[in-house]
């Protein structure tokens, strides 16, 4: 043996004996403030290897305290918890904005009567907005009747006798002639009636529909007019929508004209007496609640007091002092920013999240600084270093599992009470987003460029979220941050879920099948499908059941592609025969061109041309990643010279214009808008108060403090920018920020951007590498999908930056991460944002 020999082993022996040698017992303490000195050791070591990780904390902790200090900045306000009517029996009293506190409401709009038995009755004074009953969760709309209840309708001088009427249809009769209406399609003498001149090809394709499918699309029918054609029924001397019948809440009703109507009489004849519409007195008897505007108003009855309650959008005062009538005396109550329904149970919960959270940190950071470890492995304890790092294994990952699940109970819950009017508090909320986005930072995995951006962009958009709903006039603006906060919880919790059970499987070896990917890939599609049915069932263009299907078809769309491009790369592998090959093409591609077919239509019906621009942007994302995958130049160069003829169309529409759009119909409307704001003030108003909203923000902001001066302060004229929460959030943020602060969220955005990029372009190398089929569809899969994730929200990008600088008409799209889009952040940001990480810890 030589001496080096010798001496080593004497070191290993003396090292053995120290470590089985008992060690001496050490306090409470002592071992308390050696776990703080590791802990703290670890985290410095952890904080000094990943600079990144350090900047990106910084940076939320600063936006999360600047949110905070909002809070505490925001000055007192006021609104009536209590509106108390007092009437003797036989008097009456006009209400309007003024003694209801409603914003959305006209000057005098509601006639408030007892009668000489003490019955308390309403009528609707406005002509544009309509007032709602609610009895027992039904809903009756004044100036409307069930078809079911009438023998005769009169409007104006033109009479019609109901022949049969009942919940789902009506047949009436006039001169001659019979007319039944099934709620969406109106047949004269048993044949539908044909299309209107100006008809557009949405409108004609729905008609086609509704008389050819057993399930129909609700389309009211309109009096007025001098042309029988589609769903209008034309009457001499009478103004188009004088009157309707529609199908709502699954009755067939008459309703008195539109506020672009005449007004025409419609008097209506049943159990005996007559009414005009127009005047219809409604009982308050067995009413709940009422709906004006938008506010909601409680309703209780004692003798001759009624009670009042308002309800969302209610407006804010600065001083509990206002002047009203004799008969009316409000009940004040200050705004609650800090309290909130279920706040104890959040707050609780939000507590939990953070120490699971935490031991999880605490553990990992633990092990990896212990020395114990590395005296274990030299002494030749391998076995014990494996079982307990195995442990701390276990033990962190339980820990963030729990975090992660908690955390989506947690928005669960915020969301369910925010629907039931009982929304938690806005600082209850802003620990519920900041503990979100810890979590999404403490999963474990490498922190990339496209994780750590989009979680600044996150904590960005709520601090404008914020800003806008403390200082807005109305109560009912903090609800889009509130529910943003909600969303973001939920997003996380489940992304982390997902991103914890990938790991697993990976760890485990453990790979899902080709069949299965496909077999969830058309359920997604079916999902998707089904949810854009919906909408177009019994949605409207902001969606249906407050959500927007199309984010979860954009998912749909963007996953189905990617799958289909990337088994096109692996065609020969398959099938050689003529006959199975050509199958196989229509299995492989005919989901994806059949899915964007559906969803095209589905957008060509919004009265917008925003829709066909993402999908346009889109589509050349993924051809020019289709075009670097597969090497064609030709490819490529085709599709930068389009969009650089784009660039050029709109650069010299904007410079030169024309008067040549006027034959375009409704879409010229918006260019000419766009090129000539001043000449259309009423149509070009987002255009004008959001240009002047940035001119007012300057390069400082309007405070010339970067808005740290105005935090938590009135939101001044911005707030009057119409959907500035959602088409507009970017004009309030350069009002407030000024363009440096647009600069830096530009920079942000990019950076956002080229992290996606990053990330694809390493799943396309490892897929080029690959040897064996699933690795190498499973990083071309991740390539296409990170490359049309991007893509769509390049597109939103652009389309919200430049409807917001005046690059391009008015177009209806939300920033992604800044404006309150619910659907856009909780259906597509956050499957994405999850995506990447996943897609980056397996390449």
């Amino acid at each position: 043996m030589t001496p080096s020999q010798a001496a080593s082993r004497l070191t290993t022996q003396a090292v053995g004996g120290a470590a089985r040698r008992p060690m001496p017992r050490q306090s409470s303490a002592a071992r308390l403030a050696g776990v703080l000195n590791a802990t703290l050791y670890a985290t410095a070591r952890a904080a000094t290897r990943n600079v990144g990780l350090a900047i990106t904390l910084s940076i939320l902790a600063s936006l999360c305290g600047l949110q905070a200090l909002a809070l505490l900045r925001a000055p007192a306000a006021w609104l009536p918890s209590a509106i108390n009517v007092t009437l003797p029996a036989g008097d009456s009293i006009t209400l309007g904005q003024r003694e209801l506190a409603a914003p959305q409401t006209d000057r005098n709009h509601l006639s408030l009567r007892r009668d000489a038995s003490g019955r308390w009755l309403l009528r609707n004074l406005s002509a544009s907005n309509h007032v709602v009953l609610l009895r027992d969760g039904a809903e009756q709309r004044m100036g409307s009747i069930a078809m079911q209840d009438l023998q005769r309708v009169q409007i104006d001088g033109a009479v019609f006798e109901i022949r049969a009427a009942n919940a789902d249809q009506v047949t009436f009769t006039r001169d001659g002639h019979e007319w039944r209406y099934d709620g969406a399609t109106l047949y004269r003498d048993g044949r539908q009636q044909a299309n209107c001149p100006e008809s557009r090809l949405a409108s004609k394709a729905l008609a086609a529909w509704n008389g050819i499918m057993p399930m129909t699309i609700a389309r009211p029918l309109t009096f007025g007019g001098n042309l029988y054609c589609d769903n209008r029924l034309g009457l001499a001397q009478v103004t188009p929508g004088a009157a309707q019948i529609s199908r709502i809440n699954g009755r067939v009703q008459l309703s008195a004209g539109n506020a672009d109507g005449d007004r025409a009489a419609v008097l209506v004849t049943g159990a005996g007496k007559q009414t005009d519409l127009r005047n219809q007195e409604a009982s308050l008897a067995g009413v709940n609640a009422i709906m004006v505007g938008h506010t909601r108003l409680q309703i209780t009855t004692s003798g001759n007091q009624l009670k009042l309650q308002p309800s969302r959008h209610v407006k804010l005062f600065a001083e509990p002092e206002l002047k009203q009538q004799e008969q009316v005396s409000w009940q004040w109550q200050q705004r609650a920013l800090w309290s909130g329904g279920h706040a104890d149970t959040l707050c609780t919960g939000i507590a939990l999240c953070l120490a699971c959270i935490g031991v999880s940190a605490i553990t990992r950071c633990a092990s990896s600084a212990h020395p114990a470890a590395a005296l274990a492995e030299s002494a030749g304890g391998h076995r014990a270093s494996q079982a307990a790092s195995s442990r701390v294994e276990r033990v962190a990952g339980g820990s963030i599992l729990l975090a992660a699940a908690g955390m989506l109970a947690l928005g669960l819950i915020a969301l369910i009470a925010q629907r039931a009017g009982y929304a938690p508090g806005a600082a209850c909320s802003l620990l519920l987003a900041a503990s979100a986005l810890l979590l999404w930072i403490a999963l474990p995995g490498r922190l990339t460029l496209a994780t750590a951006a989009g979680a600044v962009l996150l904590a960005a958009g709520l601090l404008a979220q914020l800003e806008l709903g403390l200082g807005a006039p109305e109560s009912s603006w903090l609800r889009y941050y509130q529910k943003s906060a909600a969303m973001l919880a939920i997003g996380a919790g489940l992304g982390g879920l997902l991103r914890l059970w990938a790991q697993h499987q990976a760890a485990r070896g453990i790979h899902l099948q080709q069949r299965t990917i496909e077999w969830i890939l058309a359920l997604f599609a079916a999902v998707a499908l089904a949810a854009l049915a919906a909408q177009v069932l019994w949605g409207d263009e902001t969606g249906v059941f407050d959500l927007q299907p199309v984010e979860l078809a954009k998912l749909a769309l963007t996953a189905l592609t990617a799958h289909c491009l990337a088994l096109r790369f692996h065609w020969h592998s398959g099938p050689q025969r003529l006959t199975d090959h050509g199958t196989r093409w229509l299995q492989l591609i005919g989901p994806a061109l059949l899915f964007l077919a559906l969803l095209g239509l589905a957008l060509v019906q919004v009265d917008d041309f925003s829709p066909l621009i993402l999908l346009l942007v889109w589509s050349t994302g993924i051809g020019l990643a289709y075009a670097v995958a597969a090497g064609n130049r030709p490819l490529a160069a085709v599709l930068v010279g389009g969009a650089l003829l784009a660039v050029g169309a709109v650069v010299y529409l904007r410079v030169v214009g024309t008067d040549d759009l006027i034959r375009w119909g409704f879409y010229a409307d918006r260019f000419l808008v766009w090129l000539n704001p001043a000449e259309h003030p009423h149509t070009g108003q987002q255009l004008l108060l959001g240009a002047r909203a940035i001119g007012d923000g300057g390069w400082l902001g309007a405070d010339h403090w970067f808005g740290l001066r105005t935090l938590g302060q009135t939101a001044g004229s911005a707030v009057q920018i119409p959907a500035v929460q959602d088409d507009f959030a970017a004009s309030f943020f350069l009002n407030r920020h000024g363009l440096l602060g647009g600069l830096l969220l530009w920079a942000v955005q990019a950076a956002f951007l080229t992290g996606i990029m990053l990330a694809a372009l390493q799943a396309h190398r490892s897929g080029a590498a690959a040897r064996h089929f699933r690795h190498a569809w499973l990083g071309r899969f991740r390539y296409f999908a990170l490359c049309g994730g991007g893509a769509f929200v390049l597109a939103h990008f652009l389309l919200s930056w430049g409807t917001n600088l005046a690059i391009f008409p008015i177009m209806g799209q939300p920033m992604s991460f800044l404006s309150a889009g619910g659907s856009h952040l909780l259906f597509f940001l956050c499957p994405l944002l999850t995506f990447v990480a996943i897609s980056t810890e397996g390449v």
